[in-house]
């Protein structure tokens, strides 16, 4: 008869791969990828390195799970804020100022999922997070230009343009330092997204007006 798992077993496993991601996605904020090893995420999970290896038999398969977790979690969040925008401008507004207050919030942590030198063996996760990415704002672009919003142009370089200036002007070595104070974020989120409007061919007035409507979430600053 084959093995069936048992509700309280299930729920067993799924809360120690729960420990794990959030260790792992803990260790990946402090130090980079070079922090998630399968021996030290264990450890902060609180499980033994014996049963980690049951789960992710390679530091590879436990890189690619964090990864496609994060993807999942951000897109999911970018997405259901330009949803709840009124407009096709105002929403793609929404995504965009969503998009880098979440990642100026974990900046190291998107870092190292998106853009951080890695191994060649989890690149294909990372690039399907930068196309993820990359096609939430690409909807909005088409959204907005077809509405008339926006001058016509080539929606897919600009939406890969943009995730480019996303994560080298607000994660990379690049990225200004400063206070990460809320108000200090609050700034930084403006002046990308009013960067952003710019570029795409929103004029200045109506871009410094989207801008200031935009209403974060208390958890994105």
């Amino acid at each position: 008869m084959p093995y069936r798992r048992t509700a309280h077993v299930v729920r067993k496993q799924a809360a120690r791969h729960n420990a794990i991601m959030a260790a792992a996605r803990s260790a990946a904020a402090e130090g980079g990828m070079g922090a998630v090893q399968v021996a030290s995420v264990a450890q902060r999970a609180g499980i033994a390195t014996g049963t980690m290896y049951r789960y992710f038999p390679s530091k590879v398969e436990l890189v690619t799970a964090l990864v496609g977790a994060t993807a999942e979690r951000e897109i999911a969040a970018i997405g259901k804020a330009g949803k709840a925008a009124p407009g096709p401008l105002s929403a793609l507004a929404a995504v965009i100022a969503t998009c880098a207050a979440r990642t100026l919030r974990q900046r190291r942590l998107i870092w190292a999922v998106a853009a951080e030198p890695a191994d060649a063996d989890v690149e294909s996760a990372r690039a399907g997070f930068r196309r993820a990415l990359a096609e939430e704002i690409n909807t909005r672009i088409a959204a907005a230009m077809q509405a008339g919003y926006l001058p016509v142009q080539d929606v897919s370089l600009s939406s890969a343009a943009l995730v480019g200036a996303l994560l080298e002007g607000l994660t990379g070595p690049l990225s200004p330092e400063g206070h990460e104070d809320p108000a200090h974020l609050r700034d930084r989120v403006q002046a990308f997204t009013l960067l952003s409007l710019r570029a795409l061919g929103v004029n200045d007035a109506r871009a410094r007006g989207l801008v200031v409507q935009i209403a974060l979430p208390a958890g994105d600053l």
